[in-house]
């Protein structure tokens, strides 16, 4: 696939400093939920949001799309270039895994599984690893909406991959987070950190899942 020509289409019609302003809240979110750690990998990088504005001392990103992950990394972000089920990473180094709307995109549920071992020889014991993705019991309808949507998962389907890994699960949530950035989350600071924070909203607007696990 051109990933590149394909996310530009993709992302035409989106805010980018809506998308901004929200990751910004999402990442210190997602930063507490992980304990704080001092050093994160973001293994399926992209546009970079995530891994820019987590307040970590260190910062690793993976992307294969090197247009995207040479653009937005910032300075303080080490870059690897290439295909996150191959490309060499540290073993036992890692504080905490984030990965966000990559594993529907891997070819197979063996791929899953595949990737979930490499993150978690990555992690360092005790480190914790955090998923997000779109859970298909809430997204059927415009699920393959997405030329790049092949592998079908919902929260449970995901818990056990992840303790089939060899994690622990930590906590799992069935919805999260809207489907996209085209609607759901308000544009305002302070109402997106309220969302973040008032779990009985995620209800109603949340189509992603969110699943948090732990290398004992």
């Amino acid at each position: 696939m051109n990933y590149e020509r394909i996310y530009q289409y993709r992302f035409k019609g989106i805010d980018l400093q809506k998308k901004k302003r929200a990751w910004n809240e999402i990442a210190r979110f997602i930063y507490d939920k992980l304990g704080r750690p001092a050093a994160i990998l973001d293994p399926a990088a992209g546009q970079c949001e995530f891994i820019n504005a987590v307040p970590c001392r260190e910062k690793w990103a993976v992307d294969l799309n090197d247009y995207f992950i040479k653009k937005y990394a910032e300075k303080n972000v080490k870059i690897v270039i290439g295909d996150a089920l191959e490309v060499t990473l540290p073993e036992n180094h890692f504080d905490a895994v984030f990965v966000s709307n990559f594993l529907e995109h891997l070819n197979s549920q063996d791929q899953v599984a595949h990737f979930l071992v490499r993150m978690f020889k990555c992690l360092k014991p005790g480190g914790k690893i955090a998923i997000i993705g779109p859970n298909f019991k809430y997204t059927y309808r415009n699920y393959f909406d997405f030329a790049d949507h092949t592998v079908i998962l919902s929260e449970l389907g995901l818990a056990e991959h992840v303790y089939g890994a060899g994690f622990t699960i930590e906590s799992t949530y069935a919805r999260f987070l809207p489907l996209s950035f085209r609607g759901g989350l308000p544009v305002n600071k302070l109402m997106i950190r309220v969302y973040l924070n008032f779990p009985l909203a995620w209800r109603f607007l949340g189509k992603q899942f969110l699943v948090i696990g732990q290398k004992r």
